[in-house]
């Protein structure tokens, strides 16, 4: 079972938004045994052009399932999440399939997907076609934006001067930088 957790940034969350959200969310539970209990997190976020931005997170023992999408029509961006959520489930669930047939030949999780679903989702690999290594060096978070942007990358990897930790700038989407510090 699911557990709600829905919050509104610019717009009230009226119990028929509420409403929508719980039942199209709940879609997923098919894809997970009876015992499934877990929260979903939902924001849902109006902007000043009226574009709407839904975010779901819902962490699970094995995966945690996280989806956002920006759209005119609040409705139209919570039926899109579901599909994106959908497509992760089934994702996860074709890896860890993939994993047990190597170890045990094609099992019980196989044929409950297929069974669930009706179809047998192909599997993805994911092949690295390059590999880089370098030497990360001292610096503060604003030296890292710079050298980020002379590189013309969207990300980048360096050493706290301060913490001695490994932390990763990166630009998001609305231009501005992030900042992710490892323990």
């Amino acid at each position: 079972m699911l557990n709600f957790n829905i919050r509104g940034e610019n717009i009230e969350v009226t119990p028929a938004i509420r409403e929508h959200v719980e039942n199209k969310i709940e879609k997923i539970e098919r894809y997970f045994n009876d015992d499934l209990n877990a929260n979903a997190n939902v924001n849902l976020k109006v902007y000043n052009d009226k574009q709407t931005k839904v975010e779901v997170t819902i962490p699970l023992k094995s995966v945690t399932l996280r989806a956002e999408e920006r759209h005119d029509d609040m409705y139209a961006a919570i039926d899109l999440i579901v599909d994106k959520l959908e497509r992760q489930i089934r994702k996860h669930k074709t890896k860890v399939n993939r994993k047990f047939r190597e170890r045990e030949g094609v099992g019980v999780y196989f044929a409950q997907e297929v069974a669930a679903t009706g179809t047998i989702v192909e599997e993805e690999d994911f092949p690295i076609v390059r590999t880089k290594q370098f030497d990360l060096k001292p610096m503060d978070q604003e030296e890292a934006v710079l050298q980020m942007n002379l590189l013309g990358h969207d990300f980048y990897i360096y050493t706290d001067a301060e913490s001695n930790g490994t932390n990763i700038v990166y630009k998001r989407r609305d231009g501005k930088y992030g900042l992710i510090e490892t323990n």
